[in-house]
């Protein structure tokens, strides 16, 4: 599938979207006063608005429609994929503009889950990796949004992401997708630098949670020689979600609610700043993303070791951080 001026037209087309996008939706959540206060449970030290993932949301929109009327995908897979990511973005999206139950977000989520395993059967999958899809779903929305906590993390963590699957999936459809989603976050990212000018929102941080999900569940058969390295690069995400979230049940606390304990967090508040924690956790997920790509074609023997070398060492660092004493537990300047 080619598009008229290849790759570069289509990445500049989504850039765009994404950085006028994000300046429309900015100059919105002022009018409307979608903002974030700082607290004592926000790591940031300044008022910001909020919402700004609804351009990157545009931009998914936009491809999707293009690869169903360019029929690159039939329509009974791109229709549920869209409905899902409509799902996530109005729940977000509302949440941004009046706080909900958190219950009635998941609800919405799992709903959204539900179509991209629909659509993973219409595509001839068989109903255990349809429900193994629900649950990739269920975990990276909840995940992209635990971890949007400081000024460029989520973001540019997705966009790493979305960069490395556009790349192992070329030239497929799903491809131009992820490569939409890197454009679009590329577009919004210079907003979101410290010291930050508007926040993902809920709208932005589920959205691209789901979209990664999505990206993952149609990496082509061969761009892996083992499946499984593709988890790589989510690891420094994965673990500080999983184990922080983890923790808090075990201590019986209101896990769902909004904190300073994940360790991206403790760093940024013993450092009193949030761009070397930023910059730090997209060093290790290049790293990630490169060692993906130097052994896609090794055997599973050397991926499982690579995983579970990656794994440990998060796990190993996530420790470290969440021991290490903190200067200011209430939040960092960015």
């Amino acid at each position: 599938m080619a598009l008229p001026g290849g790759w570069p037209i289509w990445g500049c087309l989504h850039l765009a979207v994404g950085a006028v996008g994000t300046w429309l939706a900015r100059r919105y959540a002022l009018r409307r006063n979608l903002i974030d206060h700082p607290g004592d449970r926000r790591s940031h030290a300044f008022a910001t608005p909020r919402g700004g993932g609804i351009a990157i949301v545009a931009s998914a929109v936009l491809t999707l429609a293009w690869l169903a009327w360019a029929h690159a995908l039939p329509g009974a897979t791109v229709a549920p994929v869209a409905g899902g990511l409509l799902l996530v973005a109005a729940i977000g999206w509302l949440d941004d503009h009046r706080p909900l139950s958190p219950w009635w977000r998941l609800a919405v989520q799992a709903a959204a889950a539900v179509l991209v395993a629909v659509a993973l059967s219409r595509n001839g999958h068989d109903p255990v990796f349809a429900v193994f899809g629900f649950a990739v779903v269920m975990v990276l929305v909840n995940v992209w949004n635990f971890m949007d906590g400081i000024d460029g993390l989520a973001a540019s963590q997705a966009l790493l992401v979305a960069g490395g699957m556009a790349w192992l999936g070329w030239p497929g459809p799903w491809a131009w997708l992820m490569l939409a989603i890197a454009a679009a976050t590329l577009g919004f990212l210079p907003f979101n630098l410290p010291r930050a000018r508007i926040f993902l929102g809920d709208v932005g941080s589920g959205s691209l949670g789901y979209l990664l999900a999505v990206g993952l569940l149609w990496l082509p058969g061969g761009a892996l020689r083992w499946p499984w390295l593709a988890w790589l690069p989510l690891s420094a995400f994965l673990v500080d979600a999983t184990l922080t979230l983890g923790m808090r049940m075990l201590r019986g606390e209101r896990w769902w609610t909004p904190h300073l304990q994940h360790a991206y967090q403790r760093w940024a508040a013993r450092l009193g700043s949030h761009a070397p924690v930023s910059r730090a956790y997209a060093l290790w997920t290049a790293c990630g993303l490169a060692t993906m790509v130097c052994l896609r074609n090794e055997q599973a023997g050397a991926g499982a070791v690579a995983l579970g070398t990656g794994y440990a060492g998060a796990a190993v660092t996530w420790a470290w951080l969440r021991a290490a004493r903190t200067t200011q537990e209430g939040g960092g300047q960015q």
